[in-house]
């Protein structure tokens, strides 16, 4: 590793503070481009798998592979964890896990679609479980576990934290509310899933994934590269600029060191039940446009219909997420973070029960979907600082920091809860009776379907009701539960309350370190100042030479020119932006 991170190229961040350009092309549209794929793939990639290859034809294959996938997900995610909690470079700690990312998943993404069809069984079934795991157990994990990182990583000023941590979570939010909800419905569904005369084009549609492989194969490449130039771990510097010598922490004492904290313990406990809940709907979505709706099933065309149904779901709830990404932040500020996300929760479980009064009904489920979308907006954008603080406090009890394991943690209950929500969504399926229109039915297989779940299953099928059942379940109910038990999971969280004691900690235990080894200490805000001043002074040079070439170059009057530039800048100082960078 360290040949590898010796030949890193720099960030183009050299503020010592949060600036624009951080903020907008690392911390949004650089992560936006980066997990659009995996979003994409939340939404469609069990349809692709059940309508595409067919692999319910493979029986329990299908529902036991990604639930048993799972560990290993988990267990490659801790160990990317472990890799960047023991690495120290002038890149930092994660950043050097973008860059080592990017050939792991274009590699993974385009192996994904390139299952070959031809081939027996068998094989089939393992290129799909090794191409699976190769892509969330290990490519995914090494860019994800890395990127969620950097949020905690950045900075230790509270109010520029939490401003990135509202635009990282809005590049998520996006990337599943507007890229797989909105824009991969429009354009991409009926290339994805294309009507033949008899349901769904297998061939056509095979083709065509493995075309738009590539393309997100790009764009997730292009994506990282910019995240990673684009982004800087001021905290990880400190320990370079202090000198000091950190010691390589076995994963046994990260373990030990949060899971005796009872906050990293609830905010973990949080993340598992409130994302089993997204993920289940989610992933249920494409299946439930497809198939609730009259309008959809009696189409002419129900592929494009039901595209433009989740679509239409996607947009309006979407909308109030991305507006919530100017609301979130002050909100939280005004009324504590926790308190914020517990008051959401409550309005999104309200909110979904309102879809209960009518699941077949269009009107009412979009109804039902804006409250949800409304009420999840601060626990979508304040989770990663509120984690941040645990974070910090975490560093304060017990002398260094976790963000690797616990990082790697959360990116392994993302990915992991995704096989479990699609396990338990392919055998609910089954169960409730599910067909793929694009093959031909044997009714041997429809008759062992039947006994088998009247032998294992018959309490689900006869509670479920059928396949419409099932989906109105796991597409609007299972968020409302999990939504409830996160409220009562955070009722206690209230780790916000020593976010000051823990930064003066943190400082005496760097000062105490520094002195200890024969150092001079100085002041953080001093040290700061001075790191500031000069990267202020080298970049005016720099721009004062740019703009001098660019002058004679093109006849223009440097004094003038300079002159239109200051006032540029006062104007950006009284923006919105501006303020909130201060």
């Amino acid at each position: 590793m360290s040949r590898f991170t010796d030949h890193l190229p720099p960030t183009r961040i050299k503020s010592s503070s949060v600036k624009i350009q951080e903020m907008l092309f690392g911390y949004l549209a650089a992560p936006f481009c980066a997990m659009i794929s995996n979003a994409v793939f939340g939404s469609y990639l069990n349809r692709y798998y059940v309508d595409v290859l067919g692999w319910t034809k493979f029986g329990v294959f299908a529902t036991l592979l990604p639930m048993l996938s799972s560990f290993v997900v988990i267990l490659g995610n801790l160990l990317v964890g472990q890799w960047i909690d023991n690495t120290r470079t002038a890149a930092g700690k994660a950043r050097p896990y973008l860059m080592l990312s990017i050939p792991m998943i274009a590699v993974a993404i385009i192996l994904m679609f390139m299952t070959p069809t031809e081939s027996s069984a068998p094989v089939q079934m393992i290129w799909i479980a090794l191409t699976y795991n190769l892509y969330y157990a290990l490519a995914y994990p090494c860019y994800y576990t890395a990127h969620s990182s950097l949020v905690s990583l950045s900075t230790r000023n509270p109010s520029q934290r939490g401003l990135l941590a509202t635009l990282s979570n809005a590049s998520t939010v996006a990337a599943a509310g507007v890229g797989a909800s909105i824009i991969a419905p429009i354009l991409l569904q009926p290339l994805m899933f294309v009507s033949g005369p008899n349901g769904i084009d297998i061939t056509a549609s095979y083709a065509n994934w493995r075309i738009i492989s590539i393309v997100f194969a790009v764009l997730s490449a292009v994506g990282i590269i910019l995240e990673y130039f684009f982004t800087r771990e001021r905290i990880t510097e400190e320990s370079l600029h202090l000198n000091l010598k950190e010691e390589k922490i076995p994963m046994s004492k990260h373990i030990k060191a949060c899971t005796s904290d009872k906050y990293w313990r609830l905010v973990i406990l949080f993340i598992l039940v409130f994302q089993f809940g997204q993920l289940c709907k989610n992933s249920s979505m494409s299946f439930y446009s497809r198939w609730m709706f009259d309008s959809v099933v009696n189409s002419a065309n129900p592929e494009s219909a039901s595209a433009a149904i989740m679509s239409t779901l996607g947009l309006v709830g979407g909308l109030p997420a991305a507006l919530g990404m100017f609301v979130a932040w002050p909100l939280a500020s005004k009324i504590g973070k926790k308190r914020s996300i517990v008051i959401g929760l409550a309005i999104a479980a309200a909110g979904g029960l309102i879809a209960f009064l009518n699941v077949n009904s269009f009107p009412i489920v979009c109804t039902a979907v804006v409250l949800k979308g409304i009420g999840i907006i601060p626990a979508q954008y304040v989770m990663l600082a509120l984690i941040s603080d645990i974070l910090d406090h975490l560093e304060a009890k017990n002398g260094f920091r976790s963000d690797g394991f616990t990082m790697s943690l959360y990116s392994s209950i993302m990915a992991g809860l995704g096989g479990l929500g699609m396990g338990l969504i392919n055998a609910m399926l089954t169960f409730s009776g599910y067909v793929n229109t694009g093959y031909a039915v044997d009714p041997v297989e429809v008759k062992m379907i039947d006994d088998l779940a009247s032998w294992t299953g018959d309490i689900i099928y006869r509670q479920m009701g059928g396949t419409e059942q099932v989906l109105a379940f796991v597409y609007l109910g299972v968020d409302i539960i999990a939504g409830i038990l996160s409220i009562l999971i955070l009722w206690k969280m209230d780790v916000e309350k020593y976010v000051p004691e823990d930064q003066k900690t943190i400082i005496e235990h760097q000062k105490a370190a520094v002195l200890a080894e024969g150092g001079t200490w100085i002041d953080p805000e001093e040290r700061q100042r001075m790191e500031q001043e000069e990267a202020d002074r080298q970049a005016e040079e720099e721009r004062i030479r740019e703009l001098k070439e660019r002058c004679e170059k093109n006849g223009l009057d440097f004094e003038e020119e300079n002159r239109k530039y200051f006032e540029k800048m006062e104007k950006r100082k009284s923006s919105f932006i501006g303020k909130l960078l201060g």
